[in-house]
């Protein structure tokens, strides 16, 4: 009889704790964790489109500005960098692993400012076509990364919310690391500044 009724309270128990985190909302969390992964991909083929640009966009500068060889030194090497690290879904729980992939877009995103920056002292590679329709890819470019990165703080911000909770506690649910968005080289050097403000105030 003893071992009948510790089977029942156990059996209970088992209902109880099934209510109580369906309650809490746990069913909802592997979804947005999945949206939240979703973003990231955004986010990172963004970031993959502003560094198939750059090739063209040193090569076309080089043409004009030959001098201004260690701006555009910095420019490759930053891209070597920040192309060399990745992150994959399986790894947002780690913020050490977002920190490195983070420092080397920002890094990037310093050189290209610099590099835009010295172009305004060449009229000639201003006026360039070839240029003009690049910098306006940047310009679109880094508009996009601006919107994936807001979308994905959301996501993250959602599911967060979601696994801080007791269920969180009980069945030891990660918690992904909240970027900062920062304008990239739309809010540092002017390109999309606009769209680009109106975009991170969105998402503070």
């Amino acid at each position: 009889m003893v071992v009948s009724m510790a089977r029942i309270r156990g059996f209970f128990a088992v209902i109880l704790l099934g209510l109580t985190v369906a309650g809490c909302g746990y069913n909802t969390i592997p979804t947005l964790e999945e949206q939240a992964k979703a973003k990231w991909s955004d986010v990172q083929n963004n970031y993959q489109r502003r560094a198939d640009l750059i090739p063209n966009l040193v090569s076309t500068v080089q043409g004009y500005a030959k001098q201004e060889r260690e701006v555009l030194t910095s420019v490759i090497e930053a891209r070597a960098k920040a192309t060399s690290v990745k992150i994959d879904a399986s790894q947002l729980t780690d913020p050490e692993k977002v920190k490195q992939f983070q420092d080397a877009q920002n890094q990037l995103s310093g050189a290209l400012g610099r590099l835009i920056a010295v172009s305004e002292n060449y009229p000639d590679l201003k006026s360039n076509q070839n240029f003009l329709a690049l910098q306006s890819q940047l310009e679109g470019t880094e508009n996009r990364i601006a919107v994936a990165r807001r979308d994905y703080i959301e996501s993250v911000r959602a599911y967060n919310n979601r696994a801080q909770d007791v269920s969180r506690r009980a069945l030891g649910i990660d918690v992904l690391p909240l970027q900062q968005a920062d304008g990239g080289v739309c809010r540092k050097h002017g390109l999309g500044q606009a769209a680009a403000s109106k975009v991170l105030a969105r998402s503070a």
